[in-house]
């Protein structure tokens, strides 16, 4: 097992891996900002390293600084988290080549999957259903494009091999917008990710987005760990995430997450990862691969009762899963709320010190948060300030739990989304289940 790791990140997904680091008597490192001295990972960690000034550039993504502070300090791995360096191959590769254990996905299989286009290609190989395109970049014949466009039927969407968040894609309803949409989209891409390869989607008008969570070895074993339903949503940023996924059926878990378990080992996938898909009348369609934690991760670990930070832990030890897919079964419903330090109306940042801070409780309630009473919220990095997560019988009990706790927290001195999300809780549209990926723009009056 990994005596000591560094901790590549902040807040509460720090904190989260601190955590499964003492129950299994792995020493921590936590590498800090100088904004962020007072972060309760930090102030709980076996030792910290200053590794530069606020700007997460200069310390968060300063590469040869984290590899610098696992050297100083005599680690042996670093748990990247999620955000920042989690899905970087280049950092990957790096960490490896300085003798560190990357506890994470090998970095072939994180610039494999990190490129849609080349991603896209790979799930078609495997047999996961992706969505019908243009299986591949963009060529510079217009008349060509215009013609796959007919074939595919509009609405399509241009999006960037290479894009992320939201950011690097365009809807096009008709012929006349096709060209335009292109040469915008690509200039968008290479100014944000230095790459102007694009490809074409057909565009699916009322998708939820469902994805799938799996974990591998290094010894060829995988498993899925059933379905999350992320399709709450607001510019492309989840806002509530639940497991299992409403009206999704056992038979069609188990098909396709079967073939995302498939596809793991064709592609030499090792750690946690997550397929994520556009489900529309009754059928999956890819778009992507995450090759790290999730920020939902926890619903999941509610259900199944598998750690799955423990599990990366182990991976990345050189052990095998702790599990086969016979011993996973899904256990109730659990759903999550993204608590942010913003205005829950206008989605201002909403920075600042916490006066008095109260977490949930009660059965089947679970809170991963980094704050305390006397906090200060930083500005310069997400808005994210914690996680609520409920677990019940059903997803009845589930929402029932949820509502109790969005009672009961207090956070003062910040604005925060917590009224938002008590007013999700009372839409009988949410209670339904199997809102699409729209709705919640659609509610607020975003679209």
């Amino acid at each position: 097992m990994l005596d000591k790791i560094v901790i590549a990140n902040r807040g509460e997904i720090a904190l989260r891996i601190l955590r499964a680091c003492r129950e299994m008597g792995i020493k921590t490192v936590a590498v800090h900002s100088n904004a962020d001295n007072n972060l309760k990972h930090v102030l709980l960690a076996d030792e910290t390293v200053c590794i530069g000034p606020a700007n997460s550039t200069e310390s968060y993504l300063n590469m040869p600084a984290i590899i610098s502070a696992a050297e100083v300090t005599d680690a042996v791995a670093i748990h990247p988290g999620y955000g920042f360096l989690s899905e970087n191959a280049d950092f990957a590769e790096r960490v490896e080549s300085s003798g560190f254990t990357f506890i994470g996905p090998p970095a072939s299989a994180i610039r494999l999957m990190g490129d849609k286009v080349s991603a896209i290609q790979a799930m078609k190989s495997a047999g996961v259903p992706c969505v019908p395109g243009s299986d591949g970049p963009l060529g510079e014949d217009i008349d060509d494009v215009i013609k796959m466009a007919r074939d595919i039927g509009y609405p399509v969407i241009i999006k960037a091999a290479a894009g992320g968040g939201g950011r690097g894609m365009r809807v096009v309803h008709a012929e006349a917008s096709l060209a335009a949409a292109i040469t915008v989209t690509k200039a968008e891409a290479r100014a944000a990710f230095g790459n102007d390869t694009v490809y074409m989607e057909k565009f699916l008008e009322h998708p939820r987005h469902v994805e799938i969570q799996v974990i591998a070895d290094s010894h060829g074993n995988a498993v899925h760990l059933g379905e999350r339903d992320c399709s709450m949503q607001r510019r492309h940023q989840k806002v509530i995430e639940e497991a299992p996924a409403p009206g999704i059926t056992e038979e069609q878990r188990n098909r396709i997450g079967g073939r995302c378990v498939q596809a793991c080992k064709e592609i030499g996938y090792r750690s946690a990862g997550t397929f994520e898909f556009l489900y529309e009348d009754g059928e999956f369609y890819f778009i992507e691969m995450n090759t790290r934690l999730q920020v939902e991760h926890p619903v999941t670990e509610m259900i199944t009762g598998v750690d799955l930070v423990r599990e990366q832990l182990r991976v990345a030890s050189g052990e095998e899963l702790s599990i086969r897919q016979e011993d996973v079964h899904i256990d109730g419903h659990a759903i999550e709320c993204r608590i942010n330090a913003e205005d829950p109306k206008t989605f201002m940042p909403s920075p600042g010190l916490i006066n008095l801070y109260h977490a949930p409780g009660g059965p089947g309630v679970r809170i991963d948060s980094h704050i305390y009473s006397g906090y200060k919220v930083p500005p310069y990095y997400d808005s994210m300030i914690g996680k609520l997560i409920a677990h019940g019988a059903d997803r009845d009990a589930a929402i029932a739990r949820m509502k109790n706790a969005l009672t009961e927290i207090v956070i003062e001195g910040i604005k925060t989304n917590v009224p938002l999300h008590q007013e999700i809780f009372q839409h009988a549209a949410f209670h339904r289940g199997g809102t699409d990926i729209h709705y919640l723009e659609k509610r607020l009056g975003l679209t």
